[in-house]
């Protein structure tokens, strides 16, 4: 099952394990950059709280082939198990929902948050890069990537251009990308803002499949401050076009003066708009000490749908001798609303309305991320590092009525995160 826009938990973890290999060469690994091959491999655990369970192991390998030219490929395999949230609203007596697929149904009981248990997803992506000196002060990096799961297929290319200046202490950078995905969910793609119908009757759809397009464009510039501080500094703009629903998500439907659920189909179908602009800019800072390194960065989001987000992250690596290190971690993500997210939907209020979600991860949302991770060299060109991290998510709910006074309509929710990394130079 494809978990879709915006912070899904398979980009969550995709982020989180990029940042994870990104990060784990040696603190001599830039004077052995001549080594002709670096492996570095990752396993990532994460759990929410009785929701989503994820393990993902990754594997990249990058050769030196020319004179700084190198080509590197990365292989990532991930599980995800559990139950997720539909977009339906507790209530106060059992509810029963038809699965995805429409050939069954599952029951919440009452005054519990529903969650579709047949969640479940294994994905396999594969990424090619070339990394290749265009001239003295050019550099590009061009890359391809695909990956397949039972009901989404995805194929990108992407290229960046880079070009050193101010001798070599100022860097231009600019990248883009295009994705071109394939929806192919369970029991087909309902007709957005139609009722979910009861087993077994069959839920109104349009296409077996879908498409999607993503495109990204990159703006950067990263600054030689003085010899032992670095700054960066990049804005992107992206497009999505094509299917960007989630055709696993549902909305209640509740009588405006009781707030008890609609009689006669209490659910619908979200829809969501058919495009979406996106802007980003992103700061970071790298400050080395005598030997600590501290690392801030800031994030603003906006995008066409009304969501704005704000995130500050922070890394102090401590070395606490040659060999030894430690590396706190906190991440604080701040995010507003789509224009069109609604906790529930007032009987009728499906009719007038073009787009309609309840999917909590378009709503309000508070999310704090503390980590600490231990990092161990054992030899010259090897480490070994494991960082667990905590994270807890808040949400804000519209205004509960009638009935839904004495429920919890917030999307609160805690996680313990475990990466394990090993990397090698040969």
């Amino acid at each position: 099952m494809q978990l879709k826009n915006p912070k899904p938990i398979r980009q969550a973890l995709t982020l989180a394990t990029c940042g994870m290999l990104a990060g784990v060469a040696p603190a001599g690994s830039v004077l052995a950059a001549d080594k002709p091959l670096e492996v570095d491999s990752a396993i990532l655990f994460y759990s929410e709280t009785d929701r989503v369970q994820a393990f993902e192991p990754v594997v990249r390998v990058r050769k030196e082939i020319g004179e700084e030219e190198f080509v590197s490929a990365r292989v990532v395999i991930d599980a995800l198990t559990g139950s997720s949230a539909n977009g339906a609203i507790a209530t106060a007596t059992p509810q029963t929902f038809t699965s995805p697929s429409g050939n069954a149904t599952y029951q919440v009981n009452a005054n519990e948050t529903p969650l579709d248990p047949t969640f479940h997803d294994t994905r396999g992506a594969v990424n090619a890069q070339w990394e290749k000196p265009l001239s003295q002060q050019l550099k590009g990096v061009f890359s391809a990537n695909a990956s397949t799961e039972f009901d989404y297929t995805s194929f990108g290319l992407a290229a960046t251009i880079s070009k050193d200046i101010n001798d070599k202490l100022t860097t231009l950078i600019v990248g883009a990308s295009a994705n071109f995905d394939q929806v192919s969910p369970a029991g087909n793609i309902p007709v957005g803002l139609t009722p979910m119908p009861v087993f077994p009757a069959v839920k109104t759809t349009t296409d077996a499949s879908d498409t999607k397009t993503v495109t990204d464009l990159m703006f950067g510039v990263t600054q030689v401050i003085n010899r032992n501080t670095l700054m960066q500094l990049n804005y992107s703009f992206g497009s999505d076009s094509g299917y960007l629903t989630d055709p696993y998500k549902i909305l209640s439907v509740v009588d405006g003066g009781t707030g008890a659920l609609r009689a006669s189909d209490p659910y619908v179908y979200e829809k969501r708009p058919d495009s979406r602009a996106r802007n980003a800019l992103y700061w970071k800072m790298q400050h080395q000490f005598t030997e600590d390194v501290l690392t801030l960065s800031y994030r603003y989001y906006g995008d066409d749908w009304g969501v704005t987000s704000h995130t500050l992250e922070g890394f102090y690596r401590y070395e606490l001798n040659a060999t030894h290190y430690l590396q706190p971690h906190v991440r604080y993500y701040r995010q507003g609303k789509a224009d069109f997210y609604h906790t529930y939907l007032i009987d009728g209020q499906e009719t007038t309305l073009k787009e309609a979600s309840a999917d909590y991860r378009l709503g309000d949302l508070t999310t704090t991320t503390l980590g600490l991770k231990y990092g161990m060299a054992l030899g010259e060109g090897s480490e070994f590092g494991v960082r667990l991290e905590v994270m807890n998510q808040s949400g804000e709910s519209d205004s509960p009525i009638g009935v839904m006074a004495g429920q919890d309509l917030s999307t609160d929710l805690n996680a313990v995160i475990l990466q394990i990394n090993y990397s090698l130079l040969f």
